[in-house]
Protein backbone atom coordinates (compact mmCIF):
# COMPACT_ATOMS: atom_id res chain seq x y z
CA UNK A 1 0.00 0.00 0.00
CA UNK A 2 1.51 3.30 -1.13
CA UNK A 3 0.04 6.44 0.40
CA UNK A 4 0.86 10.12 0.04
CA UNK A 5 -0.12 12.87 2.47
CA UNK A 6 -0.04 16.64 1.89
CA UNK A 7 -1.46 19.69 3.65
CA UNK A 8 -1.25 23.47 3.69
CA UNK A 9 -0.76 24.15 0.00
CA UNK A 10 -2.94 27.28 0.30
CA UNK A 11 -3.72 27.12 -3.42
CA UNK A 12 -4.49 30.57 -4.72
CA UNK A 13 -4.37 32.40 -8.04
CA UNK A 14 -1.61 34.61 -6.60
CA UNK A 15 0.72 31.59 -6.48
CA UNK A 16 0.66 29.96 -9.92
CA UNK A 17 3.98 28.32 -9.03
CA UNK A 18 2.29 26.28 -6.30
CA UNK A 19 -0.62 25.37 -8.57
CA UNK A 20 1.84 24.09 -11.17
CA UNK A 21 3.92 22.26 -8.55
CA UNK A 22 0.88 20.48 -7.15
CA UNK A 23 -0.19 19.32 -10.61
CA UNK A 24 3.34 18.00 -11.19
CA UNK A 25 3.20 16.18 -7.85
CA UNK A 26 -0.19 14.67 -8.68
CA UNK A 27 0.98 13.51 -12.11
CA UNK A 28 4.44 12.26 -11.12
CA UNK A 29 3.99 10.97 -7.56
CA UNK A 30 0.36 10.55 -6.56
CA UNK A 31 -0.44 8.81 -9.85
CA UNK A 32 1.50 5.78 -8.59
CA UNK A 33 -0.21 5.70 -5.18
CA UNK A 34 -3.05 3.63 -3.88
CA UNK A 35 -4.31 6.50 -1.72
CA UNK A 36 -3.81 10.27 -1.49
CA UNK A 37 -4.68 12.19 1.67
CA UNK A 38 -5.31 15.95 1.53
CA UNK A 39 -5.21 17.03 5.17
CA UNK A 40 -6.63 20.53 5.06
CA UNK A 41 -5.82 24.04 3.87
CA UNK A 42 -5.35 22.71 0.38
CA UNK A 43 -7.03 25.95 -0.67
CA UNK A 44 -6.13 29.40 0.62
CA UNK A 45 -9.83 30.17 0.94
CA UNK A 46 -13.04 28.36 0.06
CA UNK A 47 -16.23 30.38 0.28
CA UNK A 48 -18.49 27.75 -1.26
CA UNK A 49 -18.48 25.19 -4.04
CA UNK A 50 -20.37 27.64 -6.24
CA UNK A 51 -17.39 30.00 -6.04
CA UNK A 52 -14.63 27.49 -6.76
CA UNK A 53 -11.70 29.51 -8.19
CA UNK A 54 -11.54 28.99 -11.95
CA UNK A 55 -7.76 29.47 -11.88
CA UNK A 56 -7.46 26.16 -10.05
CA UNK A 57 -9.05 24.17 -12.88
CA UNK A 58 -5.74 22.36 -13.61
CA UNK A 59 -5.85 21.01 -10.05
CA UNK A 60 -9.48 19.90 -10.33
CA UNK A 61 -8.69 18.17 -13.62
CA UNK A 62 -5.61 16.41 -12.22
CA UNK A 63 -7.52 15.20 -9.15
CA UNK A 64 -10.37 13.92 -11.31
CA UNK A 65 -7.93 12.05 -13.55
CA UNK A 66 -6.31 10.48 -10.49
CA UNK A 67 -9.59 9.23 -9.07
CA UNK A 68 -10.69 7.91 -12.46
CA UNK A 69 -7.38 6.02 -12.68
CA UNK A 70 -8.18 4.25 -9.42
CA UNK A 71 -6.32 6.33 -6.83
CA UNK A 72 -8.50 6.87 -3.76
CA UNK A 73 -8.46 10.52 -2.71
CA UNK A 74 -9.40 11.63 0.79
CA UNK A 75 -10.06 15.24 1.79
CA UNK A 76 -10.01 16.53 5.36
CA UNK A 77 -11.07 20.10 6.11
CA UNK A 78 -8.61 22.71 7.33
CA UNK A 79 -9.17 26.10 8.87
CA UNK A 80 -9.31 27.76 5.43
CA UNK A 81 -11.25 25.25 3.35
CA UNK A 82 -13.81 23.92 5.84
CA UNK A 83 -16.63 24.84 3.44
CA UNK A 84 -15.59 22.29 0.83
CA UNK A 85 -18.70 20.13 0.55
CA UNK A 86 -19.71 16.75 -0.77
CA UNK A 87 -20.61 18.36 -4.10
CA UNK A 88 -17.02 19.36 -4.76
CA UNK A 89 -15.72 16.05 -3.45
CA UNK A 90 -17.97 14.23 -5.90
CA UNK A 91 -16.79 16.51 -8.70
CA UNK A 92 -13.15 15.44 -8.31
CA UNK A 93 -13.80 11.93 -7.03
CA UNK A 94 -12.69 12.48 -3.44
CA UNK A 95 -14.04 11.17 -0.15
CA UNK A 96 -14.57 13.58 2.74
CA UNK A 97 -13.05 12.60 6.08
CA UNK A 98 -14.22 13.60 9.56
CA UNK A 99 -12.12 16.01 11.66
CA UNK A 100 -10.45 13.03 13.31
CA UNK A 101 -9.84 9.97 11.18
CA UNK A 102 -8.26 6.69 12.20
CA UNK A 103 -6.73 4.30 9.71
CA UNK A 104 -4.39 1.34 9.99
CA UNK A 105 -0.96 1.91 8.48
CA UNK A 106 2.34 0.06 8.67
CA UNK A 107 2.85 1.88 11.98
CA UNK A 108 -0.44 0.64 13.45
CA UNK A 109 -3.35 2.84 14.47
CA UNK A 110 -2.79 6.21 12.82
CA UNK A 111 -4.70 9.40 13.60
CA UNK A 112 -5.16 11.96 10.83
CA UNK A 113 -6.25 15.53 11.51
CA UNK A 114 -5.57 19.00 10.13
CA UNK A 115 -3.98 20.05 13.40
CA UNK A 116 -5.68 23.30 14.36
CA UNK A 117 -7.60 21.37 17.02
CA UNK A 118 -4.31 20.96 18.89
CA UNK A 119 -3.59 24.70 19.26
CA UNK A 120 -5.53 25.01 22.51
CA UNK A 121 -3.42 27.88 23.86
CA UNK A 122 -4.73 30.11 21.07
CA UNK A 123 -8.02 30.82 22.82
CA UNK A 124 -9.18 33.44 20.32
CA UNK A 125 -8.70 31.08 17.40
CA UNK A 126 -10.48 28.21 19.12
CA UNK A 127 -13.50 30.46 19.73
CA UNK A 128 -13.47 31.45 16.05
CA UNK A 129 -13.14 27.81 15.03
CA UNK A 130 -16.16 26.84 17.10
CA UNK A 131 -18.18 29.61 15.44
CA UNK A 132 -17.35 28.86 11.81
CA UNK A 133 -17.63 25.09 12.19
CA UNK A 134 -21.22 25.53 13.39
CA UNK A 135 -23.59 24.23 10.68
CA UNK A 136 -26.02 27.10 11.31
CA UNK A 137 -23.27 29.70 10.77
CA UNK A 138 -22.13 27.93 7.61
CA UNK A 139 -25.64 27.73 6.20
CA UNK A 140 -26.21 31.44 6.83
CA UNK A 141 -22.86 32.34 5.27
CA UNK A 142 -23.46 30.23 2.15
CA UNK A 143 -26.82 31.93 1.57
CA UNK A 144 -25.07 35.28 1.08
CA UNK A 145 -24.15 36.52 -2.42
CA UNK A 146 -20.68 35.51 -3.59
CA UNK A 147 -19.47 39.13 -3.49
CA UNK A 148 -20.48 39.39 0.17
CA UNK A 149 -18.74 36.13 0.99
CA UNK A 150 -15.56 37.32 -0.72
CA UNK A 151 -15.60 40.51 1.33
CA UNK A 152 -16.18 38.66 4.60
CA UNK A 153 -13.41 36.17 3.84
CA UNK A 154 -10.97 39.00 3.09
CA UNK A 155 -11.83 40.69 6.38
CA UNK A 156 -11.38 37.45 8.32
CA UNK A 157 -7.99 36.76 6.71
CA UNK A 158 -6.79 40.30 7.44
CA UNK A 159 -7.85 39.99 11.07
CA UNK A 160 -6.18 36.60 11.32
CA UNK A 161 -2.87 37.94 9.95
CA UNK A 162 -2.95 40.90 12.34
CA UNK A 163 -3.70 38.73 15.36
CA UNK A 164 -1.12 36.12 14.35
CA UNK A 165 1.62 38.74 14.13
CA UNK A 166 0.92 39.75 17.72
CA UNK A 167 0.96 36.23 19.18
CA UNK A 168 3.96 34.36 20.50
CA UNK A 169 5.03 31.25 18.59
CA UNK A 170 4.19 29.08 21.59
CA UNK A 171 0.56 30.21 21.47
CA UNK A 172 0.04 29.33 17.82
CA UNK A 173 1.83 25.97 18.09
CA UNK A 174 0.24 22.73 19.25
CA UNK A 175 -0.38 22.05 22.93
CA UNK A 176 1.69 19.14 24.32
CA UNK A 177 -1.21 18.26 26.61
CA UNK A 178 -3.63 18.16 23.67
CA UNK A 179 -1.29 15.85 21.76
CA UNK A 180 -0.92 13.46 24.66
CA UNK A 181 -4.65 13.41 25.41
CA UNK A 182 -5.74 12.93 21.80
CA UNK A 183 -3.27 10.14 21.06
CA UNK A 184 -4.36 8.39 24.25
CA UNK A 185 -8.10 8.81 23.59
CA UNK A 186 -7.76 7.60 19.99
CA UNK A 187 -5.34 4.80 20.95
CA UNK A 188 -3.09 5.93 18.10
CA UNK A 189 0.70 5.60 18.39
CA UNK A 190 1.08 7.70 15.23
CA UNK A 191 -0.44 11.11 14.50
CA UNK A 192 -0.17 12.90 11.15
CA UNK A 193 -1.20 16.54 10.80
CA UNK A 194 -0.39 19.89 9.21
CA UNK A 195 -1.48 23.43 10.11
CA UNK A 196 1.57 24.63 12.06
CA UNK A 197 3.91 24.89 9.04
CA UNK A 198 6.67 23.25 11.12
CA UNK A 199 7.50 20.01 9.27
CA UNK A 200 9.19 17.41 11.45
CA UNK A 201 8.88 13.90 12.83
CA UNK A 202 8.51 14.13 16.62
CA UNK A 203 9.03 11.24 19.02
CA UNK A 204 6.90 11.76 22.13
CA UNK A 205 8.07 9.75 25.12
CA UNK A 206 5.15 11.10 27.14
CA UNK A 207 2.78 9.15 24.88
CA UNK A 208 4.52 5.79 25.28
CA UNK A 209 6.84 6.21 22.31
CA UNK A 210 4.13 7.81 20.21
CA UNK A 211 5.22 9.59 17.04
CA UNK A 212 3.82 12.75 15.45
CA UNK A 213 4.51 13.62 11.83
CA UNK A 214 3.97 17.28 10.94
CA UNK A 215 3.50 18.03 7.26
CA UNK A 216 5.06 21.13 5.72
CA UNK A 217 3.38 24.09 4.05
CA UNK A 218 4.00 24.84 0.39
CA UNK A 219 5.77 28.17 0.05
CA UNK A 220 9.50 28.15 -0.67
CA UNK A 221 9.29 24.37 -0.83
CA UNK A 222 6.68 21.73 -1.53
CA UNK A 223 6.31 18.98 1.07
CA UNK A 224 4.83 15.50 1.03
CA UNK A 225 4.83 12.37 3.15
CA UNK A 226 5.35 9.06 1.38
CA UNK A 227 4.29 5.90 3.22
CA UNK A 228 4.56 2.22 2.34
CA UNK A 229 5.51 -1.10 3.94
CA UNK A 230 9.01 0.21 4.73
CA UNK A 231 7.74 3.17 6.76
CA UNK A 232 7.13 6.89 6.29
CA UNK A 233 9.39 9.44 4.61
CA UNK A 234 9.06 13.22 4.62
CA UNK A 235 10.23 14.88 1.41
CA UNK A 236 10.69 18.48 0.25
CA UNK A 237 11.41 20.02 -3.14
CA UNK A 238 12.21 23.54 -4.25
CA UNK A 239 9.65 25.91 -5.73
CA UNK A 240 9.22 26.65 -8.55
CA UNK A 241 9.13 22.92 -9.19
CA UNK A 242 11.02 21.24 -11.98
CA UNK A 243 9.91 18.18 -13.87
CA UNK A 244 10.78 15.47 -13.14
CA UNK A 245 10.24 16.39 -9.50
CA UNK A 246 13.54 16.49 -7.59
CA UNK A 247 12.61 15.95 -3.94
CA UNK A 248 15.03 15.47 -1.05
CA UNK A 249 14.45 13.23 1.96
CA UNK A 250 14.14 15.38 5.11
CA UNK A 251 13.10 12.87 7.78
CA UNK A 252 11.93 9.28 8.04
CA UNK A 253 10.22 6.79 10.32
CA UNK A 254 10.98 3.12 9.76
CA UNK A 255 8.29 0.48 9.97
CA UNK A 256 8.30 -1.41 13.28
CA UNK A 257 10.19 -4.70 13.22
Amino acid sequence: MLRYYVADLHLDNKRPDIIRAFVIFLNEKAAHADELYLLGDIFEAWIGDDAAPAELQPVYTALTSLSQAGVRIFFQHGNRDFLVSQNFADRVGAELLPELHILTTVHGQTLLLHGDQLCLDDVDYQAFRTLVRNPAWQAEFLEKPIASRVSIAQQLRAASREQGAQKATEITDVSPHAIKQMMHEQNAPLMIHGHTHRPHIHHHQSTKDGVRIVLGDWDLHGWYLEQDEAGSRLYAFNLPAQTPLAAKLKDSLAAPH
